[in-house]
């Protein structure tokens, strides 16, 4: 009975301790309240979880690293291309091991999304992206972003005789002269996105003409090197498979320029990569603190000071130095959530496309 009534007096006094140390100061709270987001998941997340990851995996690595060293999490990462995951997610369905999905363009995410497979994102995360670089339903959200340009050989193409729209590109003066990889997830998001801007009947029309004007490449690097070997004038890809062959050799970008359509022309469209939290995650805490690290300031600035060179969408970060600042891309706006892949797909593939 002695040792139960000092027992009884320790939590007493321990209770009275608690109190006072919540009722002490300005009324501000305390620091385990107000720490940092990464702090903040360190102390509530432990475990494992699987990411599927259809993004650089150069990048995804660093995010990975990042995140388990902040939380002690281990992350096993299986890597795919946007395609490939999405539609093994959706066969898998309640029975995924997965219980995060990273994706380099917003068709994919959109799939999943339409198979009712994705848990909400957290409150906290969706606060951290801007409305344009996530869905509107905030199944998932936006974790970095890639621009639409023509890359373009200068000493065959004036700058007064640059295309003022990607539209123009289907007409009879660019027979033969330029070139994408229409097979591509990249390719396919920006037909996505003209789909959603300019509807079916138009974007019928300008697969046409594409069929008709375009070479096809494997790849957007191998488009781009082709600009650079002479053998079409232009492709139309994304912004940085130039900027990181730049900041290498320049080997295979070194007689090629950059150009932005803007205008929120179809040309502009900024695909944004998506990651989102499995409904079957074992693991739901660790997963929501991944897509919020990753989301946060410090995975944002993997992407500002790193060699990926996608741009930074989330928690005020800036983008890489090198790019051209994202507001200045005057990029339409696109909901990821409505960007149809499977009629892309049937799309292109009447077109001779696939």
């Amino acid at each position: 009975m002695k040792i139960r009534a000092h027992a009884l007096a320790g939590i007493a006094l321990a209770a009275t301790a608690a109190l006072s140390l919540a009722a002490c100061g300005d009324g501000t709270a305390s620091p385990a309240t107000t720490g940092t987001a990464s702090a903040d998941a360190a102390t509530k997340v432990a475990g494992e979880i699987t990411v599927y990851n259809a993004q650089h995996d150069t990048l995804t690595k660093e995010w990975v690293d990042a995140f388990t060293k902040e939380t002690g999490v281990k992350v096993t990462i299986r890597q795919g291309s946007d395609s490939e995951l999405s539609n093994q997610i959706i066969q898998e369905g309640a029975a995924s091991p997965a219980d995060v999905f990273l994706t380099e363009n917003s068709p994919a995410m959109a799939q999943v999304e339409n198979a009712g497979l994705f848990a909400d994102i957290d409150k906290a995360t969706v606060a951290q992206v801007p409305a344009e670089y996530r869905p509107s339903t905030n199944k998932w959200t936006g974790i970095a972003a890639r621009s639409t340009v023509l890359v373009y050989d200068k000493t065959k193409i004036s700058d007064d005789k640059l295309p003022k729209s990607m539209l123009d590109l289907a007409k009879p003066e660019w027979k033969g002269r330029w070139a994408a990889s229409p097979s591509g997830a990249d390719f396919q998001a920006i037909v996505a996105a003209l789909l959603e801007q300019k509807g079916e009947a138009a974007t019928t029309e300008w697969l046409k003409g594409m069929k008709d004007n375009s070479k096809a490449y494997k790849g957007n690097s191998t488009a781009m090197k082709a600009v650079n070997a002479g053998e079409v004038d232009a492709a139309l890809i994304y912004h940085y498979y130039y900027y990181g062959d730049q900041a290498k050799t320049g080997e295979n970008s070194s007689k090629v320029t950059p150009y932005f359509f803007k205008n929120q022309d179809p040309g502009a469209f900024l695909s944004v990569s998506g990651g989102g939290v499995l409904k079957s995650s074992k693991n739901a805490a660790a997963a929501q603190a991944f897509i919020k690290f990753i989301t946060g300031k410090q995975g944002q600035e993997v992407l500002k000071n790193g060699t990926s060179f996608e741009y930074a969408i989330a928690s005020s970060v800036d983008s890489n130095a090198k790019l051209v600042p994202i507001k200045d891309l005057q990029a339409p706006t696109v909901d990821p959530a409505k960007l149809n892949s499977s009629k892309v797909t049937d799309l292109m593939t009447k077109a001779g496309l696939l």
